[in-house]
């Protein structure tokens, strides 16, 4: 404790010195060459590190923003949704627990659609209440052909139903087009025949998670619960929350407020792999590149290395006029370190800079090269989103500037054991 109180007890002159070292020309014995090379390439390894956690964080957050817009952030099923007598309760009670944002019950199953001119296709088919579709930004915001005005309209639910633009595109289908859904089976006189129902296409809607788009057709719960010969039954209830991203901090309350027997699994479960893919990515890539800060900050180690034996001789008169040993070790440690952290806060700089003009530069990139960088038809987005956090560009500065001072320390050590006889020696 008593040598790293001396070796960083700094003073004046040492910070005076190790500047002068900084700007003295290579000829002369300084490292101005090694220091640029060392800056720019730390730098560089801050600005790219920063730039493509912030991009991973934006893909990140707006695949979860898109998949938790349309689906729910918890699931509730189980006995109480057998319980007719009481589910309205059950919901009333669900929607009342602090923080919850909505509860709705859902129906959902497989059918064949086929168009009026005979196109056949598989479609997931899930029913809502038309209140809730009508309250879901990712499907009301993105209505491209027709609207929503007439789903759940009429006896029983209506007959029109809601289909992704991909399926319709497949298909030729536009709003107020007839389709035909066709059920698995469903149970007659005669046993389980197709059940076989036309409706009328309300809307398109783009979501841009491809994989809705691509197959799903909405239908009001009613009608949903007759087209599958279900009646009055839900698969589960549909649960959203102020935050989503806490949403297990709502089990103990919602699982209460179901009743007993209820189960319950949030997003993070039902999407386990997607989530699991998305925290491993993210560790492993920030891992790797944090390699590149590392590699840039041991160029400090060659550039200091070099100083002090140049500066052997000046070594050796500072320690015949009196400098201590640690004196010596913390000019050297100020002369690296001050590389390492001027690298370090222009490649923040130049990294929050990038992450907050990204669009602007795609868009010059794009106007130069006369090209689209970012086909909003394979991305499902027109634009690189970047979203930087905080916590985690102060954790990559730290240890940026944690990784330059390692690097310095020990050839400022080395510099301190210099004797000055032997460096005046070979003078």
């Amino acid at each position: 404790m008593g040598f790293l109180k001396a070796l960083f007890g700094f003073r004046p002159w040492e910070f005076s010195l190790a500047m002068r070292y900084l700007r003295t020309r290579r000829k002369d014995g300084g490292i101005a060459v090694i220091a640029i090379i060392s800056y720019i390439g730390i730098a560089l390894a801050v600005t790219a590190l920063i730039s493509t956690m912030s991009i991973m964080n934006g893909f990140r957050e707006e695949m979860l923003s898109r998949l938790l817009a349309f689906g729910g952030h918890g699931y509730l099923y189980g006995a109480p949704l057998d319980d007719f007598a009481h589910r309205d309760d059950m919901l009333k009670r669900l929607k009342a627990v602090p923080g919850v944002t909505q509860a709705a019950p859902f129906l959902t199953g497989a059918a064949l659609i086929q168009s009026m001119n005979g196109d056949i296709d598989g479609a997931y088919v899930r029913g809502v209440e038309p209140d809730t579709l009508k309250k879901t930004p990712i499907i009301r915001d993105n209505i491209e052909d027709g609207s929503l005005s007439q789903f759940g309209i009429g006896d029983y639910g209506g007959n029109v139903v809601m289909v992704g633009d991909g399926l319709a595109n497949r298909m030729g289908l536009r709003a107020g087009d007839e389709v035909t859904l066709v059920s698995p089976g469903g149970s007659t006189a005669f046993g389980a025949t197709p059940r076989r129902v036309v409706y009328v296409v309300g809307g398109v809607f783009h979501s841009g998670v491809s994989e809705i788009d691509r197959a799903f057709v909405y239908l009001p719960l009613n009608q949903a619960q007759l087209f599958f010969d279900r009646e009055d039954e839900w698969d589960m209830v549909e649960i959203k929350v102020a935050n989503p991203y806490d949403i297990g901090a709502w089990r103990g309350q919602l699982l209460q407020a179901a009743g007993d027997k209820a189960l319950f699994q949030d997003w993070t479960q039902t999407n386990g792999s997607l989530w699991g893919a998305l925290q491993v990515e993210r560790a492993a890539m920030g891992f790797i590149l944090f390699f590149i800060v590392i590699i840039a900050s041991l160029n400090i180690i060659s550039g200091v290395v070099m100083l002090v034996k140049n500066k052997a001789r000046d070594i050796a008169i500072l320690r015949t006029m009196g400098a201590g040993r640690s004196a010596i070790s913390r000019v050297f440690f100020i002369t690296g370190s001050m590389i390492g952290a001027a690298g370090t806060f222009s490649g923040l700089l130049l990294g929050v800079l990038f992450c907050t003009f990204i669009r602007e530069i795609q868009q010059f990139l794009e106007w130069v090269f006369q090209t689209q960088l970012f086909p909003k038809d394979v991305y499902f987005l027109d634009h690189v989103p970047a979203k930087m956090d905080p916590v985690e560009v102060t954790f990559i500065v730290v240890a940026s500037l944690l990784a330059a001072c390692v690097s310095t320390l020990f050839p400022s050590l080395w510099a301190a054991k210099l004797e000055p006889v032997e460096a005046l020696r070979y003078e």
